[in-house]
């Protein structure tokens, strides 16, 4: 009867591993807006769900680093649900205060820009198998809002 029950619990395992997963990536990171208590960066973010029916998201969780450290960091509850059998862009704003990009001083002003790693999380409610976070990572450079974007 164990042996039984051990073929089963595989059986579902290894079923459950070859599902069709959501499949994400980070298509850009761009300045968005300086306000007087930060500067908010935009990142890109499409998502392909396989399945005929929409998929909805319980959040998304992000880490920005620069120089080795977390300069912003936060959650976006239940941003919406992802279009059946497409392509899903996304929009998920990263503020940046002002005293963080203080201490950045020495990597600022050798280019005037930051050169950063993006961590997101996205986390799918998919059925059966519950929450699933997909995680995603991006490496580059963010250019610092120049007089001439913003007027």
């Amino acid at each position: 009867m164990s042996q039984l029950l051990d073929k089963a619990k595989n059986f579902v395992a290894e079923k459950l591993a070859n599902i069709e997963k959501p499949e994400a990536c980070i298509d850009d990171v761009d300045f968005k807006r300086l306000s007087r208590e930060s500067v908010e960066y935009l990142a890109k973010v499409s998502v392909k769900n396989p399945y005929g029916h929409a998929l909805p998201i319980c959040e998304i969780s992000y880490n920005l680093k620069s120089a080795g450290r977390v300069i912003a960091s936060g959650t976006i509850p239940d941003p919406g649900s992802l279009k059946a059998s497409d392509t899903t862009f996304l929009e998920v704003p990263v503020k940046v205060p002002h005293s963080v990009l203080v201490s950045l001083a020495r990597d600022i002003g050798a280019d005037w820009d930051i050169d950063y790693e993006l961590e997101l999380g996205l986390t799918i409610d998919l059925p059966i198998i519950g929450n699933f976070t997909i995680p995603l990572s991006s490496k580059g450079e963010i250019k610092l809002p120049s007089i001439s974007d913003i007027f």
